[in-house]
């Protein structure tokens, strides 16, 4: 059984780390290289960087930041916003990133995905999904959660998976900053419908909601932002508690 992972998030906003509730009402959470920094020694297994408003202002990914928060790193880093093409991959790839994570880009265009891991291998393609339940289907939404798609949520996991995508990304709309715990329900939909790894986002505010979701879901990671960025939860105690009830985590 794969260990469970925990993985903060650098939402990131004209350069800075930012964090929000359902995805609006943006507040400033700090530097980003100095978070980074600070999360390799507090012990994450791996870090993600979402440059949020890159798909919103048509613009690539920040190389640069991206090139110095890897210099700070030595576990997994994935980063996305914005990506859409082979060229953008090879950018980020060559800046110091080990994954990268496509959301819009791919729902628009789902070759992308297979074109990317033939390029690349799979290991490195993350397949992002930001989901929401609206009218009762839970609906893949693009463009940082501000546009539906008729996609459902656990259809377009398996077409990611088809495809070539390594793991996804759920993140449950309904439950981001919210910290009332990540959306149970949908995680363990999607995590018990694909193969792959999925990485649980949306909601953590304390340490049972981690518990929760990696005893009651397939989820293979966990991932949050505010708890971490704001010291409410410190990643050693976690990973502590965790193996406390019995949970295998790296």
């Amino acid at each position: 059984m794969l260990k469970k992972r925990i993985i903060p998030c650098l939402d990131i906003k004209d350069g800075s780390t930012v964090k929000g509730i359902n995805f609006e009402g943006l507040r400033n959470a700090g530097d980003p290289v100095e978070l980074a920094k600070k999360y390799e020694r507090d012990g994450a297994d791996e870090l993600v960087f979402l440059d949020i408003t890159a798909t919103i202002e048509e613009r690539k990914t920040f190389v640069e930041l991206v090139k110095k928060i890897a210099q700070e790193l030595s576990i997994p880093f994935t980063v996305g916003g914005g990506i859409s093409s082979v060229e953008d991959v090879r950018k980020l790839l060559e800046a110091g990133a080990d994954k990268i994570s496509i959301n819009s880009s791919a729902v628009k265009n789902p070759e992308l995905i297979s074109d990317l891991a033939k390029e690349f291998g799979s290991q490195c393609i993350v397949v992002a999904i930001d989901t929401r339940f609206v009218n009762g289907l839970d609906l893949v939404h693009i463009k940082g959660g501000r546009e539906a798609t008729q996609l459902t949520t656990v259809e377009w996991a398996r077409e990611a998976e088809v495809r070539g995508a390594g793991e996804i990304l759920l993140t449950s709309m309904d439950g981001d900053g919210t910290k009332n715990g990540f959306d149970l329900r949908i995680t363990k939909l999607v995590s018990e419908n694909i193969s792959i790894p999925v990485i649980a986002s949306g909601g953590a505010g304390t340490v049972n909601d981690f518990v929760k979701v990696f005893d009651e879901t397939k989820a293979t990671g966990a991932l949050a932002a505010s708890i971490f960025h704001f010291n409410e939860v410190g990643i050693q105690d976690l990973k502590q508690q965790l193996k406390q009830q019995k949970i295998k985590v790296r």
